[in-house]
This record gives structure tokens, sequence and C-alpha cells, in this order.
């Protein structure tokens, strides 16, 4: 028998007491938390603020723009107040600047003396530029690449059209993201293709769902010594132009003066929530910081930056720390050339295996409606207690798919990191997605916070999980 001294008894007492509450502690996942992650997300304002600040006081902010340096400092500034610790990593973007862009109808059949027409158009990402005192052309309306081959020996010397509407009626049954992909596709490889063949000139009717004499600009793939004046067309000027073009020949004076400068010194903005006994393993939450030109870019992507910089905010308003590390990513140079992105994994190849998730948002400020991620079918069964949290609000949806990356974690996710982002209603996001009504106003501040507490309450049970779910295995 092995005699216990008093001495002895009080710290086998004491050493129960420390086990039962450690065995009764709540886990960092446990319902109430969860709850309070994301009650406190539906009553702050301090991402919208963010948004504001971003969209009014900076506006613009394509790459290699002042307002892309001014939004590098603001968002810098903002995540080192609330106490994260900020890093910028350097990297070089390409620096594209909208020059002169008019066009105007100039001859056409039944054109009565002294009339020619006015089309609004906004230069494509990349384009080349006319002389200064720009160029007449006729102007070749095709429907398809198809129709673009069975008619190069039309292209040669003309201004290709590519007179591809917008589904919206797609948009509107829930599949706006492939009417999107097909619009964008003629924008993206059309004023290549038409170069390739003679053409002097490339029009893409502007890709979305609201036909307001919207322009629609985005990025295009001409390359140095290849490049032709390229441009987006309204929908209605595309219409009008396709009309006149079944009367007879069309001849249009078209005057675009870009420059493709060298690349500009930018940055990515790094801020660190460090981890408790997980330091080392790392949950990204990021959006894009960059923008278009003609707008401020407040859904594509300022939304997606103030939900994620909203993340910190909230966690460290409640004093929650997680386990994991959990990085929010200010991301340049998405819009022309996700130059931030491949930055990134370059700097972290050696790494990935310390990545635990990365979520991007970059599909606007719509309603979320939950959450999408990469993640194996067997581990969806272990997110349930995070979707019956969020079902509170409407936003309980978890999307299980092979591919769920943004653009900037693309190349993380097929290294092998699960990759996550909300589940958002975009049905008329593309309405002033790269447009000049792509502001502020657009936001419904309501679903901004409902995105913020989706995307804190998703990161902080990321950094919490006990489950290791594994790597991701996406279909090359």
């Amino acid at each position: 028998m092995k005699l216990v001294f008093p001495s002895q008894l009080t710290i086998l007492a004491s050493s129960l007491l420390i086990v039962s509450h450690t065995a009764l502690a709540a886990p960092a996942n446990d319902p109430a938390t969860l709850a309070q992650i994301r009650d406190s997300a539906m009553k702050q304002d301090w991402a919208y603020d963010r948004l504001a600040d971003m969209t009014d006081l900076i506006g613009p902010r394509l790459s290699g723009s002042a307002g892309a340096a001014a939004a590098v400092e603001q968002v810098a500034n903002a995540m080192r107040k609330i106490g994260a610790k900020v890093t910028l990593q350097p990297v070089k973007v390409p620096h594209w600047v909208r020059g002169e862009e008019k066009a105007q109808l100039v001859d056409y059949t039944g054109r009565p003396s002294g009339i020619t027409q006015k089309v609004v158009l906004s230069a494509l990402g990349g384009s080349g530029a006319t002389p200064a005192e720009g160029l007449t052309a006729p102007v070749i309306v095709v429907r398809d690449f198809d129709e673009l081959t069975a008619r190069k020996a039309e292209v040669k010397g003309a201004i290709v059209l590519f007179d591809v509407a917008f589904d919206d009626e797609m948009a509107k049954g829930g599949q706006a993201g492939r009417a999107y992909g097909r619009g964008s596709n003629y924008r993206t490889n059309g004023p290549r293709l038409a170069q390739e063949l003679g053409a002097v000139g490339a029009l893409v009717r502007s890709v979305g769902g609201a036909d307001f004499r919207l322009t629609h600009t985005g990025a295009t793939i001409l390359v140095d010594g290849k490049r032709i004046p390229a441009a987006a067309v309204t929908a209605e000027d595309a219409m009008l132009i396709a009309r006149l073009s079944k009367r007879g020949p069309v001849k249009m004076h078209l005057t675009l003066t870009p420059q493709n400068l060298p690349d500009a010194d930018s940055y990515n903005v790094i801020a660190d929530l460090p981890g408790t006994d997980k330091p080392e393993e790392v949950v990204i939450v990021s959006g894009h910081l960059d923008s278009w030109d003609l707008a401020t870019g407040a859904h594509d992507d300022g939304a997606g930056v103030a939900a994620a910089m909203a993340v910190i905010d909230t966690l460290k308003k409640l004093n929650l720390k997680p386990r994991r590390t959990i990085r929010v990513i200010a991301w340049m140079n998405e819009e022309n050339g996700t130059r931030g992105g491949r930055g990134y994994f370059d700097m972290n190849q050696q790494k990935m295996e310390q990545h635990f998730a990365a979520i991007e948002s970059d599909n606007g400020a719509g309603r979320p409606l939950g959450f999408m991620g990469s993640v194996r079918p067997s581990m969806v069964k272990y997110f349930a207690p995070l979707q019956k949290s969020l079902d509170q609000i409407g936003a309980g949806v978890f999307d299980r798919r092979d591919a769920a990356a943004g653009s900037d974690i693309a190349l993380l996710e097929r290294a092998g990191v699960p990759s996550f982002q909300p589940l958002v209603d975009f049905t008329t996001y593309f309405n002033f997605h790269h447009t000049p009504a792509d502001t502020l106003d657009k936001v419904d501040p309501v679903e901004l916070k409902r995105q913020v507490a989706v995307m804190t309450s998703l990161t902080w049970y990321l950094a919490n999980m006990d489950e290791n779910i594994g790597r991701t295995v996406v279909p090359q």
C-alpha cells in the first residue's frame, strides 16, 4: 500500500480540479462562440465604413495607379490600428493607362448627308493604341469565333465587332457565372484572334445584364508587338452596328490612345492575427484591392477586402484568439495579371503544408447564402455546426466543390490548400461589374454585414478545427 501525505492530497486535488476544468471548458467552435461571432458581425458597420473610405476617398484603384498606392496605405493603416501585425509584400504589377477613347460611325447605307453617329465605348485593359488622329476602317460583325474564321478574308484591314449578347435569362436562372464566362471569353481572346487574322481593331459587346448604355471593361491578352486597339462597346451600340451592317457596309472612325507603361512597384497587404497553440498553421481570408478604372470597385472587390479586414476586427472586439494564425490578405493586381496571388505563392511554395485553408471573396456583396469549399466529400459532415449557426441568418448552405478558389488563391488550391469563398447570390452582379456603375450606393449595408458574419464564422471555424481536413485534389 502506498501512503499519500496531506501535501500530496492537496496537489492531487488541484490537479484533478485543473483536469476537470479543462475537460469542461467549451471548445473554440462551440455553438455559443459561433453565435457570438455571428451576432456581433451583424451589428457592426466597421466593414461598410472601411468600404466607404476606400471608394469615396480614393476611388478607382487600377494596378500601378496613384489610387492603388493610396489603397495599400489606407488598408495597412486600418489593420495596424486594430492591432494586426502588418506586412507589405512587394510585387511588380502591370501599369496600363487609359487615354482618349471615342468612335463615330462615319459611313453606312442610307446615311443622310452630314450625319455621323457616336459610339459609346471603353478601351479594354492591355489595348493597343490608334494613331493620335484615330483610324477609319470598315466594321465586320461576327457572332462567334467560327464566323470570324469563316470570314477571315474580310477581316484584314477591318475592325471586328464580336456581337455576343449576355444571356440574362441564364443569369436569372442562377447561372450568372456561366453567362459571364461565355461573354468574357470573347473579350479576353477575341482581340488576339482578330489581330492574328489582320484586323486593325477589335470591339466586344459589353458583358453584362443591364442595357443602359454602360461599357464593361476588362482584361484582354494582347501582348507587346501585337497590340491592336481593343474596346468594349455598349450593348445598344453593338446592336445598332449589327442592324446597320444588315443594310450594307459600315465604316467607323476610332480613336483609342491608351499606354502600356513599364511595370510598377506595388504590394500585397498582409495582416496577421497570430494563433495560440498552432501559430505556424495559417488560414487566409482575403479579397483583391485593385479595381478597374471606370468606377470605384465597390462590389469588385472593395466589399471583399472590407469583409476580410472585418474578420480580425470582429474577433478583436470579442477578445477571441484563434488556435491557428488568421491571415488577412488584400491582393494586388487580380484584375489584369494576378501578380499578387502568384507573388505570394512563389514566396511560400515551401510552406504549403502550413497553409490549413484559404478563403477569397470576389463575387460582390450580394445576399450570402452560405459558403463553398474544395474539401473531400468525407469532410463535409464536420462543418455541420458551422452551417447550423449560419442558418440563423439564412446563410447555412455548404456547396462542396472539387475546385472553389478565387483567382488569387487558385495556385494555393492547386498546391493542395483547401479553398473557400462565400456563396453569394450574384444574379444582378454583372449589371454593374467592370462598369462605371460599380459604386458604393450599389452595396446593401445589411448584406455586407451578413457577408462579414459568414467570413468571420468560417475563418474562425477553420482556425480552430480539431479535424485535419486534409489536402485538396483539384482536377487539372
